[in-house]
């Protein structure tokens, strides 16, 4: 698993497996979000398999899947909206973390500059330069 952090609260992951959970749980992350489309991947990692791996290792888990057209506004909420409702840390998953990374970006757009954004996620490890023009207009929209 390589979890990386992008506020004291959230982080972002590549593919995490049912083993993972437990390590999660000593981590102290009380929900974990799914936003891989279940399309993208076998059977044993599916979201109901990883839903109950979660809830064994004692973590709430959303299931959110995300592609390109489905990155809506709606979802950008919803996504931000779990996170705000958990308990503690939170960790968001997708195949490589991009995604998780760019719908939680999306969500910050009327709240911080987006130098500021995109610093965060490029100390996590993930370069969204090209999602400046988004993040500008959308903080304009206020």
């Amino acid at each position: 698993m390589n979890m990386r952090q992008i506020t004291p609260t959230y982080f972002v992951s590549p593919q995490i497996d049912t083993a993972d959970f437990d390590e999660l749980a000593k981590a102290g992350i009380s929900r974990v979000i799914c936003n891989r489309p279940d399309a993208e991947i076998g059977p044993d990692q599916q979201h109901e398999t990883m839903q109950e791996a979660a809830a064994s290792a004692g973590i709430d888990f959303a299931f959110l899947p995300l592609t390109h057209s489905t990155m809506t506004p709606d979802n950008v909420q919803r996504q931000s909206d779990l996170i705000a409702s958990a308990d503690g840390p939170v960790l968001a998953y997708c195949a490589s973390g991009t995604r998780s990374s760019v719908v939680w970006a999306l969500s910050q757009a009327r709240t911080q500059s987006p130098g500021d954004i995109l610093a965060a996620t490029k100390a996590a490890g993930y370069d969204l330069d090209g999602l400046r023009p988004t993040l500008e207009a959308l903080s304009q929209q206020g």
